[in-house]
């Protein structure tokens, strides 16, 4: 229990050492009763965390509140800010459905939006979901799916109350406003509808958090049908139905491999059948496209992925033909069709362009497709594919570090392109008085790691603007070149804002993610700090006056940096920073343990992944060295990071090194995602930035 006898002075809870040995090797974790043993109830009630761990944790928050109690007012200015940035009343563009348009709509100030829907071409908006009604009796609420039922009837929404990522699937009559069938307990969010609107296909999440089956039942309830069950804890499940509404398909997979089963849409009572067996190391995704799937593949050693197709009645590989073939540095992102259509996203240079062909295309296809592509050193494309199957017009998002998200609606049969709407910035914002740069760190080994900045026009760069830079690199997971209300906080004020794309990533293509994972891990880490000298080199910040910010696994990243280079950062800031990693890739109980080994390795069996493991793990490699002002943020009821994590990285950093502070602060009322609401979740991140700006002025005093 801590012991602080005041909230100035640093919580110092007790050292119970516990002894871990496996595989012949042996640990010592002195914090390890941090890590309540009925975990798995406080997802679900966070009310039954016991005693001693909450009054920790509070005594942490206390703590962290009362070292930046000077923040407060610049935190509220901050929040201002990013609040002035934000449309008080926007809504998006809505979506055609047969006779009536969809979409969502915030009322002035409010959290959460209003889902809506008005008769095509003009009509009285019917009221779907008022989703801001709804989560005014929670401290949390979110939304996983929410969607209107094919024979637009009903509304069905999956709701999260405390953060846990345990949702609950609800189905309301649009004739009634009522709810109208009995709430389906314990599932990850994910489900379908059937295209006849009778059935709803839902996942199981279990004790673990696993989605581990998937069920049917009546729309309206009635018996849960089993249609199909996982028994590889590593495998991840989805479910759909593809946009000509022919199929509902269910995916299964890790990181490496994935296998696609399919239900005929006519018969949605049939048992799923597997399109083509797995193959360990192989991923494919299938789009319907007419009588065909086009399938995006990694198969015969496509690291970048390539398009094959093959005829819906013959799904098997043998039967797969190359559509859109591999090309070394073009990544293929994903596909999407319309009845006349194919569309497809390519990463290259670290940037995205779109493709269409057209139905009945031959020969080389890239060469006959039409392009889409902005003139920008850094930006982002989205596809959003094509509203209506059986339409023409194609729709994507494209934004920069310095130009906020603009829709357009593209007709591919007749090349007009509407601007359907571009993000307003009430506060103002013009995008000629800033500028973004596209720059190249040389890795260790040689590797150029592209690095987006963004900072005001005319920036001086003689090394005396305050740094702050981002990164992730795990997953596969690309941090794109997109249009942040918050960065320009920071940059207005004179800072350099800058995003690594380190390895672990995808921004140069797949084989960007295979060099930083597994036994290439540290290339992440020692990426993100090739970024961070580049930048100190070319003028655009100095060593000890970065701020470093990463989540997540990039919180992982920010634990190793922060052990590895402590002297450029003059502080790090790690929301549910994933920290305890030799302890949590031991851990057979909790959710992603078993889904995550191929991405880490399972130090359980492995003992040159245990080695690794713990040769870089944050919580494992602390020494008694100067840490530069540290905030580790963490959920109460994070079911991806648990809390236990930021907090034992904290206890331990008092414990074994010096400098700091170390603080670290919990949400006891959220989860990985930290609050929710579009302005609440706001606040983290001003806390973050006042973190910033208070570190970098503390390292100058």
């Amino acid at each position: 229990m801590s012991t602080a006898h005041s909230t100035t002075t640093p919580p110092t809870p007790r050292r119970d050492p516990h002894s871990i040995t496996q595989l012949g090797r042996t640990r010592v974790d002195e914090f390890a009763w941090m890590k309540d043993e009925n975990w798995q109830q406080v997802l679900r009630d966070p009310k039954v965390l016991r005693e001693d761990i909450a009054t920790h944790l509070r005594a942490e928050n206390a703590y962290a509140e009362a070292v930046l109690k000077d923040t407060e007012s610049l935190q509220k200015t901050l929040l201002d800010e990013m609040i002035g940035r934000i449309p008080p009343d926007e809504s998006s563009v809505p979506t055609p459905d047969g006779v009536w348009e969809y979409y969502t709509r915030f009322e002035k100030d409010a959290q959460h939006p209003l889902r809506v829907r008005r008769p095509r071409g003009g009509g009285a908006e019917e009221t779907l979901l008022d989703v801001e009604a709804r989560a005014k009796d929670f401290p949390y609420y979110a939304l996983a799916a929410a969607v209107h039922s094919p024979n637009h009837r009903y509304y069905v929404f999956a709701e999260d109350v405390q953060g846990s990522e345990v949702y609950r699937i609800q189905v309301r009559d649009l004739a009634t406003g009522e709810l109208c069938a009995p709430p389906v307990e314990s599932t990850t969010g994910s489900f379908t509808l059937s295209p006849d609107s009778q059935w709803l296909f839902w996942i199981f999440r279990d004790d673990h958090g696993r989605p581990s089956r998937i069920y049917r039942r009546p729309l309206l309830g009635g018996e849960d049908v089993l249609v199909f069950e996982e028994t590889d804890s590593g495998f991840f499940l989805s479910i759909g139905t593809s946009a000509s509404r022919k199929w509902i398909v269910i995916e299964r997979g890790d990181h490496d491999t994935n296998e696609t089963l399919l239900i005929p849409a006519e018969h949605p009572e049939r048992a799923p059948v597997v399109a083509a067996p797995l193959v360990r190391g192989e991923r494919y995704t299938l789009t319907h496209w007419n009588d065909h799937f086009v399938v995006l593949t990694n198969r015969d050693g496509a690291v970048d992925f390539q398009l094959m197709i093959t005829p819906d009645t013959a799904t098997d590989r043998p039967n797969w033909q190359s559509f859109v073939p591999y090309k070394v540095g073009h990544y293929v992102l994903e596909a999407t069709a319309s009845q006349g259509y194919l569309a497809w996203a390519e990463r290259c240079d670290g940037n995205i362009n779109l493709y269409v062909v057209p139905q009945g295309v031959a020969g080389d296809v890239r060469a006959e497709a039409t392009s889409i592509r902005m003139d920008e050193p850094a930006y982002d494309l989205t596809l959003l594919g094509f509203p209506e199957y059986t339409h023409s017009v194609l729709r994507y998002v494209y934004q920069s570090p310095t130009r906020p998200a603009h829709w357009y609606d593209y007709d591919v049969k007749t090349g007009e392109r509407i601007l359907q709407k571009v993000r307003d910035v009430p506060s103002g914002h013009d995008p000629e008085h800033y500028e973004t740069r596209r720059l190249f760190a040389t890795a260790s080994d040689g590797e150029q790691v592209p690095v987006t900045v963004l900072m005001k026009r005319g920036q001086v760069l003689d090394g005396s603007a305050p740094l702050l830079l981002y990164g992730y690199g795990s997953y596969g997971i690309s941090m794109d070149a997109t249009f942040s209300v918050s960065a320009f906080s920071l940059v207005d004020r004179g800072w350099v804002y800058a995003i690594a794309h380190i390895r672990g990533g995808a921004e140069k293509g797949w084989s960007w993610f295979l060099d930083g994972r597994a036994e290439k891990k540290t290339n992440t880490f020692t990426d993100f700090i090739a970024s961070a000298e580049h930048l100190v080199a070319q003028g655009y910040g100095q060593a000890g006056r970065i701020v470093a910010h990463g989540g997540s696994a990039g919180g992982l990243l920010m634990g190793a940096v922060a052990n590895m280079a402590p002297e450029l950062f003059a502080g790090v800031a790690a929301q549910v920073p994933f920290v305890d990693m030799l302890n949590t890739m031991s851990d057979v109980s909790l959710p992603l343990t078993p889904p995550e080994w191929p991405e880490w390795g399972n130090p359980l069996e492995d003992e040159a992944a245990y080695d690794r493991i713990a040769s870089y793990s944050p919580y494992d490699n602390i020494t008694a060295k100067p840490y530069p002002a540290i905030l580790a943020m963490g959920g109460l009821s994070d079911p991806r990071v648990t809390y236990w994590e930021p907090a034992k990285w904290i206890a331990r950093l008092r414990d074994v090194a010096f400098g700091g502070p170390f603080l670290c602060r919990i949400n006891m009322d959220a989860g990985h995602g930290g609050s929710s609401g579009r302005y609440k979740r706001l606040e983290e991140v001003a806390l973050v930035q006042a973190f910033a700006i208070w570190a970098v002025e503390r390292s100058a005093a």
